[in-house]
């Protein structure tokens, strides 16, 4: 079997295992927070419809009724007293915030200790800051204006156009100067750092929830979006901020402020698309926008409040020295059997601080491992974690800070008490704030996921249902294994007899780049235009059915490169650029410049009126032949993957943006100039599709990144492995049509079924 076609049933086999449910879903041993946001941050995570929705409902329902504090009186309902409430409790917040970090108070080191505790509470929410944004675009809304402002909104948050410049990246920047970053890229392995408490998750975690589902929670998820943005830097970080003035880009990561070179505030855009929204929808649009308003509003109450609580117990070193206890009791009681602290093994003091650490911390203080208020004479972080101690490297150079500081703070011991006790006295220990207890409200959300979809689901009797029920980015269990069948169907198609069959992309990538192999390429375009001049242009009627034909693809521009809207790889050094592509596609949220509208505006010259792009009745129009809607359905399978088939959507990009440049454009132009058509869609590819600094260079950059990240080594995951897919990738856009490599595709999707 062909290299490419085995890695595409290989696929296609890892696939159908995962679409019976939610896939890589962790454990809930972390709390059910965690375990939503890590699933939720999975740019291919599929979200069940049925109890999944109801259950997120229940959540919005639960705080935004009742005695929740975001129902004060004055809240008449109205988006202009919300916002004005938001902006007032987020600037009180602040201040609150800031009282903490009083020169002088504290003892020594407490200003880092409020910093780093503030910093890492804030993560999951400020590392991901803008994302809930990002699946609100899809193939089949692509031409609504109110999507379009959304998009543009969220390009902003992403820094379209520029590796790492998202808002979440200035936060990782902050994070990594901080040292804190271990566990902080990507996000979801914030999940596992547990100096970030389960409550710093809960409000990320349900808003990166619904936005995989965005036509349920379309209005929850701008409300929510407009009430971050409303009341703008989070309140812990302005300690922060006062502490380290220059450690972060502060202005980009307050969500409400605009970024350089832009117009109106986020908050200002953010308010446009809810208007637009409440337009389109009317009373229940703005219902659901004044839910997930309310929702947020109270979550960061909550939020704020018990991260406050933490920061004002960490003002005793005692409290840090109790959460590293407890976070480290679980592995050290595994140990220290023979060791005695009064009588009782240390092992077994260590099994009882999980739930209470007060009474180890108070026979450590007693004991002769600790002398109070010395800590560079106590032999727990001296001979005992050094070289030779017993203990060398069981605890960071942050865990000694916390010890030595606990130690310090200690009162000195009298010269007549003596060294140990037989009974330990009671003592009440440090304890965790108070909010922190409160039980988790996502349990039941997680425990939909892991129960996956009530049923598969339909599957596609064909071509023209497929294509319709792909315009949503959801799916179910049945669609997915479909789509993955299909890519994997195709792209052995495309890979068949490759090796025998000459084609533009080299054999083998070369360390300079494809730049050089770009310019041949764009030259042998204009050579070939020069060269076909003579060439009769085709009828009219022919140029009319050539632009209906291709309808249903140029509809859906981009829509190959849709799983780069994800927040982590619309950013990333590969997906930025790919990004950045599908935005230019929909004209940068300007209507007059969105390709799929100045089609339709072609066609209309042509006298073809199509039904919305999204609708069955599009995908059923009659003046549609089958074929053409067999490469439109590819690119909105393949788009749904952007993981699984990375190089395959590279190269399927690279011979997208390629395709026309220099040569077919020009000639179309000519052809549609001819008979007094509008130009203006093929002109604009023609320039924005240059290969110096158009798609096509970009698109050839993001394949290099790619290269020249991978080891010059035989087998999966290598460079010529890599290559050997982008190669698949590229000639998937125009496969060969012959019986053999049909054959291919039908027996790569068979036994893709069959397991």
């Amino acid at each position: 079997m062909h290299s490419q076609q085995a890695a595409a049933t290989a696929t296609l086999s890892a696939a159908e295992h995962q679409a019976g449910g939610p896939h890589g879903l962790p454990g809930d041993s972390g709390g059910s927070a965690r375990t939503v946001y890590a699933y939720a941050t999975d740019p291919e995570a599929s979200l069940p419809e049925g109890r999944f929705v109801e259950e997120v409902r229940t959540v919005l329902r639960r705080r935004t009724t009742g005695t929740a504090p975001a129902t004060a009186r004055g809240d008449d309902g109205s988006l202009d007293v919300l916002v004005r409430q938001a902006a007032d409790w987020g600037a009180a917040e602040r201040e609150r915030y800031l009282t903490l970090a009083g020169a002088g108070e504290g003892p020594e080191g407490h200003r880092e200790v409020l910093v780093r505790r503030a910093v890492l509470g804030c993560a999951p929410l400020a590392l991901l800051s803008g994302a809930w944004l990002q699946w609100l675009s899809a193939p089949g809304n692509a031409d609504d204006p109110l999507v379009l402002r959304v998009l543009a909104l969220y390009a902003s948050d992403v820094g379209a156009g520029h590796p790492a410049a998202s808002r979440g990246s200035a936060y990782l920047e902050l994070l990594r100067r901080l040292r804190l970053a271990e566990n902080a890229a990507p996000a979801a392995r914030l999940t596992g750092d547990q100096r970030i408490p389960d409550g710093a998750f809960r409000l990320p975690a349900l808003l990166l929830a619904m936005s995989r589902r965005p036509d349920d929670f379309r209005g929850e998820i701008l409300g929510a979006d407009l009430c971050l943005r409303a009341v703008g830097l989070l309140p812990a970080l302005e300690l922060v901020q006062d502490v380290l003035p220059t450690e972060a880009d502060w202005a980009t990561l307050d969500p409400g402020r605009r970024r350089e070179g832009e117009g109106p505030s986020p908050v200002e855009r953010c308010r446009a698309a809810v208007d637009a929204l409440v337009e389109q929808e009317g009373e229940r649009g703005a219902d659901a926008v004044r839910t997930g308003f309310r929702w947020m509003l109270a979550g960061l109450r909550d939020w704020s409040g018990a991260l406050h609580a933490e920061l004002v117990a960490a003002g005793d070193p005692a409290f840090d020295m109790a959460e590293l206890m407890r976070l480290r009791a679980r592995e050290g009681a595994v140990y220290h059997h023979q060791f005695l602290l009064e009588g009782k093994p240390l092992a077994h003091w260590l099994a009882e601080c999980r739930a209470d650490p007060g009474p180890l911390l108070d026979v450590l203080a007693r004991s002769k491992l600790v002398k109070p208020g010395r800590s560079g004479a106590s032999s727990l972080v001296r001979g005992l974690v050094g070289e030779r101690g017993p203990m060398f490297r069981v605890f960071s150079p942050e865990d000694l800070t916390v010890i030595r500081r606990w130690i310090d703070s200690l009162p000195a011991r009298p010269a007549e008490a003596p060294e140990h006790r037989t009974e330990p006295e009671p003592g009440p220990g440090p304890e965790k704030p108070s909010p922190a207890r409160t039980s988790d409200p996502l349990t039941a959300v997680a425990a939909s996921l892991r129960a996956g979809a009530r049923s598969p689901g339909r599957t596609p009797s064909g071509l023209r249902e497929a294509y319709h029920l792909l315009m949503n980015r959801t799916d179910t269990p049945a669609l997915r294994s479909w789509a993955m069948d299909y890519v994997a169907g195709w792209l052995a198609r495309s890979g068949h007899g490759m090796d025998r069959t000459a084609m533009p992309l080299p054999e083998r990538w070369g360390h300079e780049g494809l730049r050089p192999w770009l310019q041949a390429q764009h030259d042998q375009h204009g050579a070939e235009f020069e060269e076909n001049a003579a060439v009769p242009l085709p009828s009219k009627e022919a140029v009319v059915d050539d632009t209906v034909q291709t309808a249903p693809l140029t509809l859906i521009d981009g829509s190959w490169l849709q799983g780069f809207t994800d927040y982590e790889q619309a950013s990333s050094a590969i997906g930025h650029s790919l990004f950045e592509t599908y935005w230019d596609e929909l004209g940068n949220g300007e209507p007059h410049l969105n390709h799929p509208l100045i089609y339709r505006d072609v066609l209309k010259e042509m006298g073809v009126e199509l039904p919305p792009t999204a609708s069955a009745a599009f995908a059923q129009w009659p003046g549609f032949r089958e074929e053409s809607l067999e490469l439109p359905v590819y690119w909105l399978c393949v788009g749904r993957f952007p993981q699984t088939f990375l190089p395959e959507v590279l190269g399927l990009n690279l011979a997208m943006e390629l395709s026309g440049v220099g040569g077919t454009y020009r000639r179309a132009r000519l052809a549609l100039k001819a008979y007094g058509f509008s130009t203006r869609f093929v002109d604009i590819h023609n320039t924005i599709d240059n290969v110096a600094t158009g798609h096509s260079a970009w698109a050839a950059d993001a394949v290099d990144t790619l290269l020249a990240s991978l080891p010059d080594a035989p087998g999966p995951g290598a460079r010529a492995d890599m290559w050997g897919r982008v190669r698949v990738g590229y000639r998937s856009l125009n496969p060969p049509r012959t019986v053999g490599a049909r054959l291919a595709a039908r027996r790569t999707r068979f036994t893709g079924r069959r397991r």
